[in-house]
């Protein structure tokens, strides 16, 4: 992966961050519970829109080639029966270049104008092109030296069967004020991912912080300006994502840094066996419970 910016992008919900709650609250301040439950029921509805998470139907890898999309079972991208016709068009890839050309007679649009050939430049290129038929969209992926083709369906059966979120109760206990250590300079941390691959991304340092009396580190990596934490705990084992979850946080101020876990997050791996996480890293796996924030998603 070449930086972070190719996870902001990805890895918000709904492609948009949701605003951070102000690190200026006061102890006891009535006002932030409110603010905390406010900032879930924006995650929540981020991730039933048309383009959250809940979406996302399929992802298929290109080979060398032609790559036909239909309903058809001889295509090699099958689409939702249904949805579409046998045959809408063919992803034409070579040399990590994807040009899809329309079935004849087709309506294929993209940005809401009819389209027979268009270059699909993938979500690393910073303006990639996403392509519609009806309820359907799709776009092209990279990750690593893999190439696919990312399905978006209005009609999933994961946003027909969302059940809500799960969330532990507001604690201002979890929101902890950590001494943050730079590193001079950034450091490359290696950063696992459930393809299993290892991406390579810049962290500035690292949050020290205690729980329980229990001393904690963890790593952030730099993404949009912010700190993001992948991390897990022990809590992961029954009550929240096995895989771990996420936290932002916004630059450390005088040394300090603001870990709100009230504001901690499932991973869009959640929702959708189509997406492709990353990882806590080892130094991110940590030996204490954390009980706030997202709890497991039961689906």
């Amino acid at each position: 992966m070449r930086s972070g910016r190719r996870l902001h992008r990805w890895f918000t919900t709904g492609g948009v961050f949701l605003s951070l709650i102000s690190p200026l609250f006061a102890a006891g301040d009535p006002a932030y519970p409110a603010a905390i439950n406010k900032w879930r029921n924006q995650r929540e509805e981020r991730l039933k829109t048309d383009n959250g998470w809940l979406t996302v139907a399929g992802l298929f890898w290109l080979t060398q080639g032609d790559n036909t999309a239909g309903s058809g079972a001889d295509n090699s991208i099958v689409l939702p029966a249904g949805s579409c016709p046998a045959r809408i068009g063919t992803f034409r890839f070579d040399g990590g270049k994807t040009i899809f050309v329309a079935e004849r007679g087709v309506a294929v649009t993209s940005d809401g104008k009819h389209v027979t050939t268009i270059e699909m430049k993938p979500d690393t290129s910073g303006s990639p092109q996403i392509i519609s038929f009806g309820n359907l969209s799709m776009s092209v992926i990279e990750r690593g030296k893999r190439f696919g083709v990312r399905l978006r369906d209005k009609n999933s059966e994961f946003r027909r069967k969302f059940t809500g979120l799960n969330w532990y109760p507001v604690n201002e206990a979890y929101r902890d004020v950590a001494r943050f250590v730079p590193y001079n300079p950034p450091r490359r941390v290696s950063i696992p991912n459930v393809l299993g691959d290892t991406e390579e991304h810049t962290s500035p340092g690292y949050a020290v912080f205690k729980l329980k009396g229990k001393r904690c580190r963890l790593e952030p990596i730099s993404e949009g300006g912010r700190l993001w934490f992948i991390f897990r705990d022990l809590t992961s084992v029954k009550e929240t994502y096995q895989a771990g979850r996420f936290l932002y946080a916004d630059p450390p101020k005088d040394g300090k840094v603001v870990l709100n876990f009230n504001q901690a997050y499932n991973p869009p791996c959640s929702f959708t066996p189509y997406a492709t996480c990353p990882l806590p890293p080892r130094q991110n796996r940590l030996k204490v419970r954390i009980p706030a924030g997202e709890k497991r998603y039961h689906h």
